[in-house]
Order: structure tokens, then sequence, then C-alpha cells
């Protein structure tokens, strides 16, 4: 694979920036602070990376930006286009690493999955993008760069034809593990000078960071999604290494915290769906005994999507419908999320882009598999 061509380091690159950032920037560099604004519009709104073509902004200001800084997005290595319209890019970073960022069209909205970290360290079992070991955090212009190259693939206008209308943060990595980043890169995707997402409309996705969800809440007004996956310590714990260090009562409790804060929000739980492992009737209640804890929120049920090597398997469908109608007739708020591109893997857990693995982790599991000692749970 070709190396990705980065710029000198002298350089800034403005994605970097949340408006704020931005401002501060101007200022250090002798120019009002409003000219951030401008530039800012030209770049989320008109998708625009070269100076010279920012028209209302100074030819003496256009050449210092020239020399100062560039707007650089991400790379796009590869981009497939599943049968059901569902995209995904293959986005190059540096080292030979390449994170994957995922479009899923639908008749009444667009969904972009966004990536924050290169791998993961949490070492999930049944994630594709966990078995694939952990590199290092995603800067705030490679995150929201995801954004800008999706929307000008897609022709997205913001605040006129809108192709992205929601932002959620599930690809790869976890979120608030990179927190300082991924809060300026979603404020970017709030702010009317950048992709102007409503709050309900920027999700951010945790595997249940229990000190970081307390500081999300008070730094900015997004959606919260949890991955739960198991109602009872010890299976998720099996699956979900965090479990341990923030076990389900630390975690409810965060939870109850944050719709205490947030009263007109709700949190969705994800609950990804594993033959002979979390799929059965005593799993559904103990689900539905979390949930009468917290009786404002969702639960979104989620067919296992298979990857290379993994031991999991999908629930049949069978068991799928008998989970989700255990949880309807006990009133919890079910949704069945269908799968979509699974056969360019850019479903949910399917996600592994190309990591340079930190951890080992990635050749421990092969090297199991190899030897045959490698089982699901």
């Amino acid at each position: 694979m070709n190396q990705v061509v980065v710029n000198p380091p002298a350089q800034v690159n403005l994605l970097d920036f949340d408006r704020q950032g931005l401002r501060d920037f101007f200022t250090q560099i002798g120019e009002k602070p409003y000219r951030a604004e401008q530039v800012m519009k030209w770049i989320y709104h008109d998708l625009e990376d070269n100076f010279e073509n920012m028209t209302d902004v100074g030819k003496a200001l256009r050449a210092k930006l020239t020399e100062a800084c560039y707007i650089g997005a991400p790379k796009t290595l590869l981009d497939k286009v599943a049968t059901d319209g569902t995209h995904k890019w293959l986005l190059g970073m540096d080292s030979g690493n390449a994170i994957e960022t995922v479009y899923i069209p639908e008749p009444t909205r667009g969904t972009l999955c966004v990536s924050s970290q290169i791998g993961c360290a949490l070492n999930c079992s049944f994630c594709s993008t966990g078995a694939q070991g952990f590199n290092r955090n995603l800067s705030t212009a490679e995150i929201i760069g995801q954004v800008w190259v999706a929307a000008k693939y897609l022709g997205n206008v913001t605040h006129q034809n809108r192709r992205i209308t929601n932002v959620v943060m599930m690809g790869m990595g976890e979120p608030l593990a990179n927190f300082d980043n991924v809060l300026k890169a979603m404020r970017l995707m709030r702010d009317d000078l950048g992709f102007g997402l409503a709050a309900k409309r920027v999700t951010l996705s945790t595997a249940g960071m229990v000190p970081l969800i307390d500081q999300l809440s008070d730094a900015i007004d997004v959606s919260l999604a949890v991955s739960l996956h198991a109602a009872n310590d010890e299976l998720r714990t099996e699956l979900m290494p965090i479990n341990k260090r923030y076990p389900i009562a630390e975690l409810l409790a965060a939870c109850q915290r944050w719709i205490a804060r947030k009263p007109r929000t709700s949190i969705t739980f994800e609950y990804t769906l594993m033959k002979g492992i979390n799929d059965q009737p005593e799993h559904a209640r103990q689900l539905i005994k979390l949930m009468r804890k917290l009786p404002t929120c969702k639960v979104n049920l989620i067919p296992f999507n298979p990857f290379p090597g993994t031991q999991f398997k999908r629930s049949d469908a069978d068991d799928i419908h008998a989970f989700q109608t255990q949880l309807l007739n006990a009133g919890v708020l079910t949704m069945l999320r269908r799968t979509r591109g699974d056969d360019i893997d850019a479903a949910c857990g399917q996600l592994a882009g190309q990591v340079t693995d930190r951890t080992r982790r990635s050749a421990d599991i092969r090297k199991r598999q190899d030897e045959g000692t490698l089982h699901a749970i």
C-alpha cells in the first residue's frame, strides 16, 4: 500500500480546531477572530480545502493561511458500495494504518458511522475491531475529516441538501477513551458553522467508561448509546472485559445520572444477540429487570454479524423474534436493527480497517486460532 502523504509539521491542520480553537488560532496569527468563522463556513458548508477559492477572504490573508496551515481530511484508499446502498470508505492514516467509515442511507435519513481510534483497546470478544488490536487515538482532524470526506462524496449541503442527517460515534474504537478529540469533533458536528446537526442527531456509543459518561454529560448535548450485550456481570465481563472495572450497577447509576441531568433525553442500550450466548428467555428476563430502572430508555437488538475467525454465531430468527417479543410484552421499548452492508463487511461489529497493533492482541488471537484453543464463551 502507498504511504499517505502528510503535510510538513510546521503547518497546522484547521480541521483540528473547533470554533473557539479556530478563533484563538486566528488571533495568534494576528487576524480578527471573526475571520475564523468566515473560513469555517467555507470548510464545512462549502467543503472547500483550497484557500484560493475562498473568494470573500482577502488575498493577503489567503496567502498567510496557505503558508501557515492547511485543510487536511484523511485520504481515501478504497470505497465500496453494498447492494443495499451502504457505503464504506477505507481512509489512510500514518504508518500504514487505515480506518473505516460507513454511510447507511434510509428513506427518511442518512447515518454516518464514524471511528474514533485506530483499532480498539477494550478487547470485546465478539467485535472485529477489538480483534485487530490497538494503535492510537485519532486526532480531531481525523475524526471530523471522516464526516468531511463523506459529505464531499455524497454532495451533502449543510442546512439544505442533508445527505448526512445523523452521525453516530460507533465505528472503530471507544470514543470516550479519546475524550478531548472526540468532544471537539462533535462540537463541529453540532455547530451551525460546522455540520449543524441537532443534539438528538449526534450519538456517542460507549462500552461503559463510567467517569467519562458523567464528564460528557456536562460538556455537550448529544445522544448516548451504551453497549450492554449482557444483563448479568458474569457474562458481560466475559464478553466485555471493561465490565470488571465498571460493573453493571455502576454503569446503570451513571445512566440514571445522565437522565437526571438531561430529563428530555433517552439512552439506547445496544444488545448484540449471539446464538446460545445471550439470547435465551432468562437473558431477556435479566434485561427486563435492568430496564425497569430506566423506564424511558430503549433497547436496540442487533443480530450478530460474523467476521473471519470468530467463533460466535448469529441467533436464529425465531430466537431473535422471541427475545424481542418478551421485552415488548414487558413494556420495554425495543427496536430490532436491520443488518446493513454485511456483504462489504460494513455491518455493526465488522469494522476492522488496517491496524498496526501495539498490543500484540491480534498476533495472540491468530496463534490461538492456529492451535485450536480459541473458542466461543
